[in-house]
């Protein structure tokens, strides 16, 4: 072969390492970003589209820092829908809505990233938004990724809403995310993509960091939050119902990826304290994202020492499984997850409405012997050292949420 040739073909190979090694380093960053479910804010549940405004968000992010939920691990804030104008720019661009965002998401960014946190917007990857405004990335995913780059996001919530150049169907769902999530990879910018696409696709564990398994949970925008289907609301999801249908794909969740059962309600949303605790439980046993629905400008007492409670979120940042129910007999349910260091946790749960009932859990059969010692969670005591078999009488729609450590 000709030396010309000879140093052709290197550099040719040289330059296809080179690639390779970019993308592949670029691959591993896009899954490196979720090594533990992460954790935010998001302002749909609350909010709404209607309610929400720049200065609110600046008051969100205050509020964040003050009260402690930065520093317990809340750090994204997410801007759900509401934010836009209600067509595009000439170029394809998105425009923010002129009145509650004037200067933009930009500053919002910069201002949330002085403070410590990260950011985050709801887009739509059809042509119209939930609402039916044509603002959809469909055919202008270029232009709006280099929008979030340029704006300093770290996390963008892809919710599939209209398509009105034809019907969703697997195909599309699968084409447009898939594009989405190799732009944000290449995009130089290290950004969590939230797929909401309704259900859990076996594509998306490789597409994204996180992605729902549900429609959406039935909040304060929605009339009010439900633990049972007792009042069920068109296309809005109670806690029961929504932790039966994220349980059904717990075991495609895993470092880099976590399935997503949506943002959470606590607070003055509808549920008792009691139901509440519950719900965290769950959404904690379950290594779901983390991401509080509420207003953190104005909390309780009683919901702070639910969602900052430091063993919870360590349940749940424990990035060893999603939990599962292990149990269930009419009412009463057992969920468990198995954590590092030979600990774990279960949730012992009553559903009734109005009946206390006794739940045992057999320890042994879980592959737990030997005596353990069993710490309260949200008591944040000691209950004592037991083997084989532990029970409590739960009070009607209530739990207890215990930690099993050697």
């Amino acid at each position: 072969m000709h030396k010309t040739w000879i140093k052709i073909t290197v550099v040719l190979l040289l330059l296809q390492g080179l690639t390779v090694g970019t993308l592949f380093s670029q691959s591993q960053r896009f899954k490196d970003l979720a090594a533990t479910p992460p954790m935010g804010w998001n302002s749909w549940n609350w909010f709404g589209k209607h309610d929400i405004n720049e200065q609110m968000i600046r008051e969100v992010i205050d509020a964040m820092v003050s009260s402690g939920l930065r520093d317990a691990g809340y750090d994204y804030v997410v801007i759900d829908g509401g934010w836009r104008d209600r067509k595009l720019g000439p170029n394809g661009e998105l425009l923010c809505h002129s009145v509650k965002f004037p200067n933009g998401i930009k500053p919002l960014a910069d201002y949330a990233h002085s403070k410590g946190l990260k950011i985050g917007v709801h887009t739509v990857p059809g042509t119209h938004d939930c609402g039916g405004d044509p603002v959809g990335g469909y055919g202008h995913e270029e232009v709006h990724v280099r929008q979030f780059v340029d704006w300093g996001l770290d996390f963008i919530k892809l919710d599939r809403c209209q398509f009105r150049k034809g019907d969703w169907n697997e195909g599309l769902v699968k084409e447009l995310y898939t594009k989405w999530s190799k732009l944000i990879q290449e995009s130089g910018r290290d950004m969590i993509l939230n797929i909401s696409a309704y259900e859990y696709r076996d594509w998306n564990p490789e597409a994204s960091q996180m992605s729902r398994t549900t429609l959406d949970i039935a909040a304060k925008v929605t009339g009010g939050a439900n633990f049972i289907d007792e009042k069920p609301v068109k296309n809005f999801l109670s806690i029961m119902t929504i932790a039966e249908q994220n349980n059904a794909v717990a075991e495609h969740a895993r470092p880099g990826y976590w399935n997503d059962p949506d943002m959470m309600v606590t607070g003055d949303q509808g549920l008792t304290l009691e139901e509440q605790k519950a719900h965290f439980a769950l959404w904690c046993i379950m290594s779901s994202p983390l991401f509080l629905g509420n207003d953190p400008r104005n909390m309780s007492d009683a919901e702070k020492e639910i969602i900052l409670n430091k063993t919870a979120i360590a349940i749940n940042q424990d990035p060893t499984e999603q939990g599962a129910r292990i149990q269930q007999q009419g009412d009463v349910e057992i969920w468990a997850k198995k954590l590092s260091n030979g600990k774990a946790a279960f949730l012992l749960l009553n559903c009734n409405p109005q009946k206390s009932a006794s739940v045992s859990l057999n320890l042994s059969e879980t592959g737990i012997t030997g005596k353990v010692r069993i710490q309260d969670v949200f008591a944040q005591k000691h209950i004592g050292t037991f083997s084989e078999k532990f029970s409590r009488k739960i009070p009607p729609r209530s739990s207890l949420f215990i930690l099993v450590q050697p």
